[in-house]
């Protein structure tokens, strides 16, 4: 049997000015490492065909399946706060799209596929270390709950990529509710094309927001429900410690999912100004600052649509800047009743946004492992004398002293304590994708071809939640000389 892909393609319908038609560059000898089956049957696909040499040409880019029309999206984007005006999928070619099993269209994409007149000087490729490290921390972030790409399938090509040094090339198969971007309405915003806007906007209401097909101001409520996935989305991030490492416009989905894993990475030990990426140097997109840089990337996306809303530039902003003004409100509700599960509150009362952040600036000042904190702090609700949250401090009197506070709030409560501690686990993970485990796990493969950690990682990252006995080191922080102080984009 032929491996079928139910292609019903959309975005490449739309006027050659969106993307470039180009199809990915056969490699040499392309192998299976990973497929995610269970994407594949939600997909519609089968994945038992998807596993042969047909299925590894056709993820790999070298078979280009029946119904694909490969295109590469065209968009711009601030880097770093410098508007480019010109980006678009440097090496990453979209086949098409299929609607999955609960009626959603997916993209599929293949990322590492080859150069598209996008690439600027760039040789469209993947090595094989930013391919797992996207298909780890992605699938983990799914597991978490929240909103995000997908990893489909892994492939090694059989070919080499030279970075610093010459790599194992590799191709990920990245599914995505769609892959339009803020960048992507800023494409047609610099070159003043205000109908591709307006197209551009019209596809997007209909493919994600058809409930909005109907409204009165649709293209108002299209910022204002982008503005509240966004600030859901981001106070998620910040619940499970999680930095994106390059929050550029063109690495803000539209849908609200999170996109472009590069130099991402979870914090081991608390730090609010934590920076991993290696690109940036300033900090502009530490941990605690990504809630301003959504709004910031979120106001560009305004500045797009201001045509939209009137031909009243003055009217057009001020109505802008309204919508975006709710922004802060809606972070800090999402941002704050998550902080208020996962310390076991389960009612408002004054005093407990103190209370919490009293938690977290203990955690900050005492070096406190940052997953390991609030894991234990739910073994502690069922039995003050259970759990060893207090261990993660270096001043251990440091949480004792809030301990004391916290048990005399948790006492008002409704709940039992096995309620409480139930609650608690659910929201508060185990185990995280750690930096010193994806290395190791990188390292492995790329120095050894040797998958097995990788395919053991990704197992235990699938229950972030539950207890694994068998798996418990996989919970531990590094070890001094484990830690990872860097992490790299991969381009």
């Amino acid at each position: 049997m032929t491996v079928h892909f139910p292609f019903q393609n959309s975005y490449s319908a739309l006027p050659d000015s969106f993307f470039a038609r180009v199809a990915p560059t056969p490699v040499a000898a392309p192998r299976l490492i990973k497929l995610n089956r269970p994407l594949a049957l939600q997909l519609g696909l089968d994945p038992d065909l998807l596993e042969t040499p047909e299925g590894a040409e056709i993820l790999a880019g070298k078979t280009v399946p029946a119904g694909a029309d490969p295109i590469a999206m065209a968009y711009a984007g601030h880097q770093f706060g410098h508007f480019v005006p010109q980006l678009g999928d440097g090496r990453a070619i979209l086949l098409g799209e299929v609607i999955d099993r609960n009626g959603v269209r997916r993209d599929i994409q293949l990322k590492g596929s080859g150069p598209t007149p996008f690439s600027r000087r760039g040789d469209g490729r993947a090595a094989l270390g930013p391919v797992l490290r996207e298909y780890i921390v992605s699938e983990a972030m799914f597991a978490l709950g929240i909103p995000t790409t997908r990893s489909l399938a892994a492939v090694v090509t059989g070919e080499h990529v030279i970075r610093e040094t010459a790599l194992p090339g590799a191709v990920l198969t990245r599914v995505a509710s769609s892959h339009i971007r803020v960048g992507t309405f800023q494409f047609f915003a610099g070159r003043r094309d205000t109908d591709a806007i307006r197209r551009l906007a019209d596809h997007v209401i209909t493919r994600h927001y058809p409930d909005l097909l109907q409204a009165k101001r649709p293209y108002h409520d299209l910022l204002a429900t982008v503005v509240a996935r966004q600030a859901e989305l981001i106070a998620r991030w910040l619940l499970v410690g999680f930095i994106h490492g390059v929050m550029n416009t063109d690495n803000t989905s539209i849908s609200g999912e999170t996109i472009d894993y590069g130099p991402c990475a979870f914090m081991d030990t608390y730090n609010p100004a934590q920076v991993f990426s290696s690109i940036d140097e300033m900090g502009r997109y530490a941990y605690a600052n990504q809630p301003r840089i959504g709004l910031w990337n979120l106001t560009r996306l305004a500045e797009c649509l201001l045509p939209l809303f009137s031909d009243d530039q003055e009217k057009a902003i001020a109505e802008a800047q309204d919508i975006l003004g709710a922004f802060s409100d809606q972070f800090s509700a999402a941002y704050q009743a998550g902080l208020r599960r996962k310390v076991g509150l389960f009612t408002e009362r004054d005093g407990d946004e103190a209370l919490i952040q009293d938690l977290l600036d203990a955690m900050a000042k005492n070096q406190a492992d940052f997953t390991l904190t609030f894991r234990k702090l739910g073994d502690a609700a069922g039995d003050p004398a259970a759990g060893d949250a207090r261990a993660q401090f270096m001043d251990p009197a440091a949480f004792d002293e809030w301990a004391k506070r916290w048990h005399e709030r948790i006492a008002l409560e409704p709940q039992s304590a096995a309620e409480r501690q139930a609650a608690m686990h659910a929201v508060n993970p185990l185990f995280i994708p750690r930096n010193h485990r994806v290395e190791a796990v990188i390292q492995a493969a790329v120095n050894n071809d040797d998958f097995a950690p990788f395919e053991e990682l990704v197992k235990v990252l699938a229950k972030p939640f539950e207890d694994q006995p068998d798996y418990a080191s996989y919970a531990d922080p590094p070890l001094p000389d484990q830690r990872v102080l860097q992490t790299f984009c991969g381009t």
